[in-house]
């Protein structure tokens, strides 16, 4: 099952404990996946229409538990799928509650935005990716779901998808806690141990890049001064340099891949990371004038 499914399963087993909390969950369901019209002597008639018999069963058990209406379900098979739709048919006036619900207490939003997900949403796998989202049939519909979902400070937007309009969040930190909204705290586990790991791996990424690009670093160092101090033998060699400077250069020809703090301790006359640094320089720039007194292309054109 994926993630979206895992998610959908857990708050389908969620029940409100108030009745004005199944009022709203109801309404979110049929206004993502239902509509309203007029029977016989104008009385309030409902159909809802879902292709997953977990939101079909919720919707039935919210209508007889809430409003205590017998409702019938038809089942039809989907032509050239393997998989099935459902068909839930209603009438009374107590379904106007429903039609004209106004979602303001806290419990209530929660609940509207769980039944908005489970009929109209879905969710990224998020070792792939971050990505929540529910789809909705017209701006309106879109705009109250996204301002509903804001006031528990996420940040949700709105992108048209062809004929429907879509709700969603991108961040890994604002899913977690639209999760928590809607009460599916079993999912909100299994995400923010994703997010863990992930951030452990990205982190471990980060240290091992830093490192190799230190190394690489370090060994084009160490190549440069080897091409600069053997010059610097093959052209004069190492009788005319100063002690400090001959010494320097003897340890990194015998030490090519030492680093700078440890050619210092190998050295006749041990010295400090800066001051061996400061006299690699200085090798440096001998063998530069070198090459200018050959009349030769500096290393670095």
């Amino acid at each position: 099952m994926s993630f979206s499914g895992k998610v959908k399963e857990e708050l389908l087993e969620h029940y409100a404990k108030a009745r004005h909390c199944d009022i709203a969950e109801l309404s979110a369901i049929v206004h993502m996946c239902g509509a309203f019209g007029s029977g016989y002597k104008g009385v309030c008639c409902l159909k809802v229409h879902t292709e997953n018999l977990g939101v079909a069963r919720k919707c039935f058990t919210l209508l007889e538990k809430t409003f205590n209406i017998k409702n019938d379900i038809v089942v039809r098979r989907n032509a050239g799928k393997d998989n099935y739709s459902y068909y839930i048919y209603a009438k009374g006036e107590e379904l106007m509650a429903i039609r004209d619900t106004i979602v303001q207490a806290v419990c209530c939003k929660r609940a509207y935005i769980r039944g908005a997900f489970i009929a109209s949403g879905s969710m990224s796998d998020p070792s792939k990716s971050y990505h929540f989202e529910i789809v909705c049939n017209d701006m309106r519909q879109a705009e109250h779901l996204r301002d509903m979902m804001n006031s528990f400070d996420v940040d949700a937007k709105i992108v048209q998808r062809k004929r429907t309009y879509v709700v969603y969040l991108k961040e890994g930190s604002q899913i977690v806690d639209i999760l928590n909204v809607m009460e599916a705290h079993v999912a909100l586990m299994e995400l923010e141990n994703v997010r863990i790991m992930k951030e452990m791996r990205n982190s471990v990424n980060r240290k091992v890049n830093c490192e190799t690009a230190n190394i690489n670093k370090t060994v084009s160092a160490a190549v440069r001064q080897m091409e600069d101090i053997t010059y610097i033998r093959d052209q004069i060699g190492f009788e005319k340099l100063p002690e400090g400077l001959k010494d320097v250069a003897l340890t990194r020809l015998a030490y090519p891949e030492a680093a700078l703090k440890e050619l210092g301790q190998l050295m006749a006359n041990p010295l400090g990371k800066s001051g061996v640094n400061h006299r690699l320089r200085k090798l440096s720039e001998i063998a530069q004038q070198l090459r200018e007194q050959q009349g030769g292309a500096s290393r670095y054109d």
